[in-house]
Protein backbone atom coordinates (compact mmCIF):
# COMPACT_ATOMS: atom_id res chain seq x y z
CA UNK A 1 0.00 0.00 0.00
CA UNK A 2 2.78 2.63 0.93
CA UNK A 3 4.64 1.84 -2.45
CA UNK A 4 1.16 2.84 -4.14
CA UNK A 5 1.53 5.98 -2.53
CA UNK A 6 4.94 6.82 -4.12
CA UNK A 7 8.26 4.74 -5.28
CA UNK A 8 10.17 7.48 -4.37
CA UNK A 9 12.89 6.85 -1.61
CA UNK A 10 15.10 9.01 -0.67
CA UNK A 11 17.09 6.31 1.94
CA UNK A 12 19.90 5.95 -0.84
CA UNK A 13 20.70 9.92 -1.17
CA UNK A 14 21.03 10.18 2.59
CA UNK A 15 23.20 7.36 2.58
CA UNK A 16 25.76 8.23 -0.47
CA UNK A 17 25.84 11.82 0.97
CA UNK A 18 26.96 10.79 4.22
CA UNK A 19 29.70 8.92 2.78
CA UNK A 20 31.10 11.82 1.65
CA UNK A 21 31.27 13.31 4.67
CA UNK A 22 34.47 13.32 6.51
CA UNK A 23 34.78 12.03 10.23
CA UNK A 24 34.59 14.74 12.63
CA UNK A 25 33.25 17.78 9.99
CA UNK A 26 30.03 19.53 10.47
CA UNK A 27 30.05 18.86 14.29
CA UNK A 28 29.53 22.56 14.60
CA UNK A 29 25.98 22.76 13.26
CA UNK A 30 24.56 19.74 15.92
CA UNK A 31 26.91 21.43 18.69
CA UNK A 32 25.05 25.35 17.91
CA UNK A 33 22.99 26.97 20.32
CA UNK A 34 20.08 27.50 17.55
CA UNK A 35 20.09 23.78 16.86
CA UNK A 36 20.39 22.45 20.19
CA UNK A 37 17.63 24.96 20.75
CA UNK A 38 15.85 24.06 17.36
CA UNK A 39 15.72 20.08 18.97
CA UNK A 40 14.09 21.37 22.19
CA UNK A 41 11.39 23.87 21.14
CA UNK A 42 8.74 22.32 19.03
CA UNK A 43 7.02 23.50 16.01
CA UNK A 44 10.37 25.31 15.62
CA UNK A 45 11.89 25.87 11.93
CA UNK A 46 15.53 26.75 11.48
CA UNK A 47 16.33 27.64 7.94
CA UNK A 48 19.52 27.20 7.12
CA UNK A 49 21.03 29.18 3.80
CA UNK A 50 24.47 29.35 2.01
CA UNK A 51 26.59 30.15 -1.14
CA UNK A 52 26.62 27.20 -3.93
CA UNK A 53 29.35 24.68 -2.33
CA UNK A 54 29.10 25.65 1.09
CA UNK A 55 28.21 22.38 2.39
CA UNK A 56 24.71 22.50 2.41
CA UNK A 57 23.77 18.46 1.64
CA UNK A 58 26.53 17.92 3.87
CA UNK A 59 24.99 19.50 6.68
CA UNK A 60 21.72 18.32 6.07
CA UNK A 61 22.86 14.43 5.66
CA UNK A 62 24.61 14.94 9.01
CA UNK A 63 21.13 16.60 10.70
CA UNK A 64 19.09 13.69 9.34
CA UNK A 65 21.76 11.08 10.93
CA UNK A 66 21.56 13.03 14.22
CA UNK A 67 17.73 12.62 14.35
CA UNK A 68 17.52 9.14 13.08
CA UNK A 69 19.73 7.79 15.79
CA UNK A 70 18.71 10.48 18.31
CA UNK A 71 14.95 9.01 18.37
CA UNK A 72 16.11 5.65 17.07
CA UNK A 73 14.22 4.08 19.87
CA UNK A 74 11.64 6.45 20.43
CA UNK A 75 8.18 5.52 18.13
CA UNK A 76 6.44 8.48 19.14
CA UNK A 77 8.70 10.76 17.17
CA UNK A 78 8.58 10.57 13.57
CA UNK A 79 11.10 12.02 11.11
CA UNK A 80 10.79 12.67 7.28
CA UNK A 81 13.43 14.46 4.72
CA UNK A 82 13.43 15.19 0.92
CA UNK A 83 16.87 16.25 -1.14
CA UNK A 84 15.53 18.45 -4.11
CA UNK A 85 16.94 17.94 -6.82
CA UNK A 86 16.21 20.48 -9.86
CA UNK A 87 17.31 17.16 -12.30
CA UNK A 88 14.21 15.41 -10.95
CA UNK A 89 11.87 18.27 -10.78
CA UNK A 90 8.77 16.64 -12.67
CA UNK A 91 9.19 14.39 -10.12
CA UNK A 92 8.94 17.00 -7.36
CA UNK A 93 5.63 18.50 -7.95
CA UNK A 94 3.55 19.56 -4.56
CA UNK A 95 1.98 16.47 -4.69
CA UNK A 96 4.81 14.19 -5.13
CA UNK A 97 6.35 15.92 -2.37
CA UNK A 98 3.81 15.83 0.22
CA UNK A 99 3.18 12.19 -0.81
CA UNK A 100 6.62 11.51 0.05
CA UNK A 101 6.56 12.52 3.97
CA UNK A 102 3.34 11.33 3.95
CA UNK A 103 5.05 7.78 3.16
CA UNK A 104 7.88 7.97 5.57
CA UNK A 105 5.90 9.42 8.77
CA UNK A 106 3.19 6.27 7.83
CA UNK A 107 5.27 3.22 7.38
CA UNK A 108 7.28 4.68 11.05
CA UNK A 109 4.10 4.29 12.69
CA UNK A 110 1.84 1.32 12.34
CA UNK A 111 -0.97 2.93 13.41
CA UNK A 112 -1.35 5.16 10.66
CA UNK A 113 -1.64 2.79 8.27
CA UNK A 114 -5.23 2.90 8.25
CA UNK A 115 -5.15 6.75 6.95
CA UNK A 116 -3.35 5.02 3.51
CA UNK A 117 -5.45 1.79 3.10
CA UNK A 118 -8.55 4.71 3.08
CA UNK A 119 -7.08 6.76 0.42
CA UNK A 120 -6.22 3.31 -1.36
CA UNK A 121 -9.45 2.20 -1.07
CA UNK A 122 -11.04 5.05 -2.29
CA UNK A 123 -8.74 5.30 -5.59
CA UNK A 124 -7.12 2.16 -5.96
CA UNK A 125 -10.11 0.74 -8.20
CA UNK A 126 -11.07 3.77 -10.12
CA UNK A 127 -6.64 4.14 -10.82
CA UNK A 128 -7.02 7.69 -9.86
CA UNK A 129 -4.97 9.91 -8.05
CA UNK A 130 -5.71 11.33 -4.35
CA UNK A 131 -6.27 15.12 -4.50
CA UNK A 132 -3.77 18.03 -2.91
CA UNK A 133 -7.07 17.79 -0.19
CA UNK A 134 -7.16 14.53 0.83
CA UNK A 135 -3.04 14.51 0.75
CA UNK A 136 -2.83 17.59 3.45
CA UNK A 137 -5.70 16.11 5.04
CA UNK A 138 -4.24 12.66 5.30
CA UNK A 139 -1.00 13.96 6.32
CA UNK A 140 -2.52 15.71 9.31
CA UNK A 141 -4.13 12.49 10.71
CA UNK A 142 -0.71 10.87 10.40
CA UNK A 143 1.48 13.95 12.20
CA UNK A 144 -1.07 13.60 14.67
CA UNK A 145 -0.63 10.29 15.85
CA UNK A 146 3.07 11.41 17.37
CA UNK A 147 4.22 13.36 19.95
CA UNK A 148 6.67 14.92 17.55
CA UNK A 149 7.61 15.15 13.64
CA UNK A 150 10.60 16.73 12.48
CA UNK A 151 10.79 17.18 8.78
CA UNK A 152 13.85 18.25 6.82
CA UNK A 153 14.15 19.46 3.59
CA UNK A 154 17.85 20.18 1.58
CA UNK A 155 17.59 22.48 -1.51
CA UNK A 156 14.37 24.44 -1.61
CA UNK A 157 16.11 26.52 -4.35
CA UNK A 158 16.17 23.47 -6.34
CA UNK A 159 12.53 22.96 -6.35
CA UNK A 160 10.42 24.03 -8.78
CA UNK A 161 8.45 27.32 -9.02
CA UNK A 162 6.01 26.30 -11.85
CA UNK A 163 1.90 26.29 -11.08
CA UNK A 164 3.67 27.92 -7.04
CA UNK A 165 5.09 24.43 -6.03
CA UNK A 166 7.43 25.41 -3.93
CA UNK A 167 4.96 28.20 -2.03
CA UNK A 168 2.37 25.37 -1.70
CA UNK A 169 4.52 22.81 -0.60
CA UNK A 170 5.73 25.32 1.56
CA UNK A 171 2.55 26.85 3.57
CA UNK A 172 1.39 23.25 3.78
CA UNK A 173 4.74 21.80 6.27
CA UNK A 174 4.42 25.20 8.11
CA UNK A 175 0.51 24.56 8.74
CA UNK A 176 1.48 20.83 10.14
CA UNK A 177 3.00 20.72 13.77
CA UNK A 178 6.21 19.96 13.42
CA UNK A 179 9.91 21.33 13.18
CA UNK A 180 11.41 22.07 9.96
CA UNK A 181 14.38 22.26 9.37
CA UNK A 182 15.61 23.60 5.42
CA UNK A 183 18.48 24.51 3.72
CA UNK A 184 18.79 26.82 0.22
CA UNK A 185 21.09 28.96 -1.85
CA UNK A 186 21.19 32.92 -0.39
CA UNK A 187 17.60 32.87 -2.64
CA UNK A 188 14.89 36.38 -1.63
CA UNK A 189 11.87 34.76 -2.42
CA UNK A 190 12.90 31.90 -0.41
CA UNK A 191 14.76 33.72 2.24
CA UNK A 192 11.30 35.92 2.99
CA UNK A 193 9.08 32.99 3.57
CA UNK A 194 11.25 32.11 6.30
CA UNK A 195 11.21 35.11 7.66
CA UNK A 196 10.30 34.46 11.27
CA UNK A 197 12.34 31.25 11.40
CA UNK A 198 15.95 30.85 13.02
CA UNK A 199 18.66 31.03 10.62
CA UNK A 200 21.59 30.23 10.35
CA UNK A 201 24.52 30.97 7.29
CA UNK A 202 26.19 27.45 6.41
CA UNK A 203 30.22 28.67 4.99
CA UNK A 204 32.98 26.88 5.44
CA UNK A 205 34.65 26.68 8.93
CA UNK A 206 38.57 26.68 9.38
CA UNK A 207 38.01 23.63 11.51
CA UNK A 208 36.54 21.52 8.65
CA UNK A 209 38.66 22.91 6.35
CA UNK A 210 41.57 21.82 8.56
CA UNK A 211 39.85 17.97 9.18
CA UNK A 212 39.67 17.82 5.56
CA UNK A 213 42.94 18.20 4.21
CA UNK A 214 44.72 16.41 7.30
CA UNK A 215 42.45 13.42 5.79
CA UNK A 216 43.50 13.96 2.08
CA UNK A 217 47.21 14.56 3.02
CA UNK A 218 47.51 11.58 4.63
CA UNK A 219 47.16 10.16 1.67
CA UNK A 220 50.25 11.24 -0.03
CA UNK A 221 53.87 9.85 0.87
CA UNK A 222 55.56 11.62 3.81
CA UNK A 223 58.72 12.32 1.95
CA UNK A 224 56.62 14.24 -1.23
CA UNK A 225 54.31 16.46 1.42
CA UNK A 226 56.90 16.75 5.16
CA UNK A 227 54.77 18.56 8.03
CA UNK A 228 55.93 22.13 6.93
CA UNK A 229 54.39 21.86 3.46
CA UNK A 230 51.32 20.50 4.93
CA UNK A 231 50.93 23.16 6.88
CA UNK A 232 51.90 25.88 4.79
CA UNK A 233 49.13 24.44 1.93
CA UNK A 234 46.33 24.46 5.18
CA UNK A 235 47.41 27.79 5.72
CA UNK A 236 47.23 29.05 2.22
CA UNK A 237 43.73 27.14 1.45
CA UNK A 238 41.84 28.48 4.54
CA UNK A 239 43.20 31.95 3.72
CA UNK A 240 41.86 31.38 0.45
CA UNK A 241 38.21 30.02 1.16
CA UNK A 242 37.71 32.83 3.95
CA UNK A 243 34.43 31.28 4.62
CA UNK A 244 33.22 30.25 1.28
Amino acid sequence: VLNWLTPTDYGPRQSDVLKRREPGTGQWILDSAEYQDWLKTEDQTLFCSGIPGAGKTIITSIVIHDLTTRFSEDPSVGIAYIYCNFQRQDEQNVDDLLISLLKQLAESQPSSLENIKDLYRRHNSSRTRPSLEEIKTTLHSVVSNYSRVFIVIDALDECQTSNGCRTRFLSTIFDLRASIFATSRINGEIVKMFEKATSIEIRARDDDVDVYLDARMQLERSDILDNPTRDMIKKEVIGTMDGM
